[in-house]
């Protein structure tokens, strides 16, 4: 059960790492007078483009770590409500926090999130997602049902459900959820956990989330080797 877990968490990280470079690739306008089917089908192109162009902009065996995680981080804020997200996994938390808290917080979070999943795509190995149909949800969100298949083990894939947002004229992706497990719901579960047991002292969240940023970091692994 531990390594089912420990697997659905990595997992989680490579499709959410995919699903930001995809937002940028994949993006298309909505024509004013679409329907809920329209918007639907909309949704489901818009995932499906991600296995087609995607991946090859940080995939590249010549592209330093360090260029990768720049190539990311404008990807991810051209793309993704990252803004958005961060406040929702820290919830009423973050109205406990003066400005510069909260100024340092979203930051971090930035941070951490190119940190984390950057990375991701240096060790893509061909898998694949084969999308299966979508459904609207509310009046801007639609569900894209799809699995990603590996490419050594296709007979055991993953099931990823992809939350597609309308934002404007746009298309953008606020959530993903493999295996039914939630990225935003783990991540802001995690973060209610560390906040409870560091007593709601701000200050001590943002040391840990720096701690993390740091152990990811390029500029971590450059100073280690030259050491």
């Amino acid at each position: 059960m531990v390594q089912r877990r420990v697997f659905l968490r990595r997992s989680l990280a490579s499709v959410f790492a995919v699903a930001l470079v995809t937002a940028f690739l994949a993006s298309h306008t909505l024509p004013g007078r679409a329907q809920a089917d329209a918007f639907a089908d909309g949704a489901k192109t818009f995932i499906e483009a991600l296995t087609a162009d995607a991946i090859t902009m940080l995939t590249g065996k010549d592209i330093s770590r360090e260029e990768r995680a720049k190539r990311f981080r404008v990807l991810m804020n051209k793309n993704f409500s990252i803004k958005g997200i961060a406040k929702f996994v820290l919830g009423r938390q973050l109205r406990k926090a003066s400005e510069d808290q909260k100024k340092k917080y979203l930051k971090l979070y930035e941070d951490l999130m190119v940190a984390t999943y950057a990375d991701r795509f240096a060790k893509y190995s061909g898998e694949r997602l084969l999308v299966k149909r979508s459904e609207v949800r509310g009046k801007k969100d639609a569900i894209v049902y799809t699995t990603m298949v590996k490419a050594k083990n296709a007979a055991d894939p993953l099931k990823v459900d992809w939350r597609v947002r309308a934002k404007g004229d746009t298309f953008t992706i606020v959530d993903v959820m493999v295996e039914g497990i939630s990225m935003i719901m783990t991540q802001k579960s995690e973060f209610s956990s560390f906040m409870k047991t560091s007593g709601g002292n701000f200050d001590t969240f943002l040391e840990e989330l720096k701690k993390r940023v740091d152990s990811n970091s390029p500029q971590t692994e450059q100073t280690a080797s030259s050491k």
